[in-house]
């Protein structure tokens, strides 16, 4: 139908009980699919799904879950859909190295959509391809879309740790004639090469730096932090266990959280492996975006339809160099604002919501942003137990938590939802509102989306200096660990009198133990030629 065209649409519960004139290109969520494959003793490894099979498995869920009647053992309601899919978009797996994912999953499903798209790296993205999605929609340049993503780190990892590696024969592609997907998104390395000396490699590296500057900010001491982190992810714990899609369903309290022992380990201090990303998972997740008009023309009963309401997108100062402030998030506060105005709500009308949660620094620095509590047992933080308990399946935690969100909205009609992704070391950032009610405002731009990057990266950055000697003080700091539960070296932040920053390391014994018993934020130091920090 024409872009311009108009349907009234009467709600059937109380809530939506209005006469409404809805715009057809209004982009609509019909349906959702979430799929778990937990560990089976009795199912050898390679008859477990690959990362392909799970993405077709979820977006078929997502079929399902768009309802309707099937007379005459005609096509579903949501076949219809994924049939008229224009798009297949597949999230990035990174245990599964393909040239065109989304290509194998449309031939898994038996659809032919002219586009395959593939996302870059990072959390970000399932929530940044929804916004696309919705203004491609908006736009009548695309009727349906489907979007994917899944992981099998478990599979893959058991399958490693047999005697000689096993191979699990996934499916490959030819390289010269398989055809080249679309890309979404762009990405750069997520550190600078003075960054990389000094240590920071990977997540558990960059994550606790965020974490102990939150602390050192606060004022919290070492202990009273230790037991707000338990506090904080024993509550994720407790959403996971009655989350039949979490990986990890047995409530932990907040002592089995943050206390080391053999079987939970110290990571990088202040995190145990408890309070790390669970990417150990086989897991899948997908959703089908819509206009108004495809969703009423496959026959989806309108009270299955959730509305995306606004989005925005940004990412802060990309390296941690740059960052003003290590416990602070410029890009999520400007595009949380953004969001929330676009939507015409504001947070404490938000019911239902999903920090993305890596880490427990990412949910608490997120809950400031947007003024939430962290400790409100009405209002919990996540949907899914987070990416330690609900479990972290590479990019596609998202999917999830918008497959999450899209039920919850159902159980709950008049409710407003809020999901947020995040990419990198807290560096891109994805933030969606949604709603059982259609947007408010009128027009065919009923999805508002904003990108607010000219607004952050107008924000002050720190002047970095890599060859600088002398007197400093801690900024913030992490210590990683051996796998026998020693402390092996510090990477730290330090500031100089002028407001610049450096990086060091830490590698004697007596300090590293003081630094993790007792504050070291705000401890003085000298910064040697070869990049070490000596306690003052």
């Amino acid at each position: 139908m024409a872009g311009g065209s108009r349907v009234r649409a009467r709600a059937d519960n109380p809530v939506r009980c209005v006469l409404m004139v809805l715009d057809l290109r209004t982009p609509v969520i019909a349906g959702v699919g979430q799929v778990t494959n937990l560990p089976d003793p009795d199912v050898e490894l390679i008859d477990r799904p690959d990362p392909s099979a799970l993405m077709a498995r979820a977006l078929r869920l997502a079929a399902e879950d768009c309802g309707g009647s099937n007379p005459g053992g005609a096509a579903s309601v949501g076949d219809r859909l994924l049939r008229r899919a224009s798009s297949l978009r597949v999230v990035a797996p990174l245990g599964w190295r393909t040239k065109n994912p989304a290509l194998s999953v449309a031939q898994i499903l038996g659809i032919e959509p002219r586009e395959f798209v593939l996302s870059g790296v990072g959390g970000n993205n399932p929530e940044s391809i929804l916004h696309a999605s919705a203004l491609s929609i908006s736009r009548g340049e695309m009727d349906v879309v489907a979007v994917t993503g899944a992981e099998c780190m478990y599979t893959h990892s058991a399958a490693l740790r047999q005697p000689g590696g096993r191979s699990l024969n996934w499916p490959t592609q030819p390289a010269e004639s398989t055809p080249e997907p679309v890309e979404f998104g762009t990405d750069r390395p997520p550190v600078t090469n003075f960054e990389l000396e000094r240590g920071i490699m990977l997540p558990i590296h960059a994550y606790p730096l965020l974490e102990n500057a939150l602390r050192g900010a606060n004022g919290w001491s070492v202990e009273e932090h230790r037991a707000r982190i338990g506090r904080l992810w024993s509550s994720f714990s407790k959403v996971a266990a009655s989350n039949p899609y979490a990986w990890i369903r047995e409530f932990k309290s907040p002592e089995e959280i943050v206390e080391a022992t053999a079987s939970n380990r110290m990571v990088t201090f202040p995190y145990t492996k408890l309070c790390t990303a669970n990417l150990q998972v086989d897991q899948g997740a997908g959703y089908i975006v819509c206009s108004l008009e495809a969703a009423l023309s496959a026959g989806v009963p309108k009270e299955r339809l959730i509305f995306p309401l606004a989005g925005a997108d940004a990412h802060d100062h990309w390296f941690l160099s740059h960052r003003m402030e290590l416990h602070r998030s410029p890009a999520i506060h400007l595009a949380g604002r953004a969001a929330l105005e676009m939507a015409g709500v504001g947070i404490d009308d938000v019911g239902l919501i999903d920090l993305y949660s890596c880490f427990p620094c990412a949910v608490q620095i997120a809950a400031h942003e947007l003024g939430l509590r962290i400790d409100d047992p009405a209002r919990p933080l996540t949907l899914t137990g987070g990416l330690t308990f609900g479990g972290g399946p590479g990019n596609n935690y998202t999917s999830h938590a918008i497959a999450s969100v899209v039920t919850k909205l159902r159980e709950e009609p008049g409710s407003v939802g809020l999901v947020t992704g995040l990419g990198w070391y807290a560096t891109k950032h994805s933030i969606g509102v949604f709603a059982s009610r259609p947007p408010a405002h009128d027009g065919v731009d009923g999805f508002r989306w904003r990108d607010v990057q000219d607004e952050v990266d107008s924000l002050p950055q720190r002047s970095v200096d890599s060859s600088a000697v002398g007197a400093v003080v801690i900024e913030t700091y992490a210590v990683t660990y051996d796998r026998e539960g020693a402390p092996e070296r510090a990477i730290v932040a330090c500031v100089f009198d002028d407001g610049r920053r450096t990086w060091a390391n830490i590698t004697d014994p007596d300090s590293l133990e003081s630094i993790t018993t007792s504050e070291g934020c705000g401890r003085t130091g000298t910064l040697q030629e070869n990049g070490v920090l000596t306690l003052a």
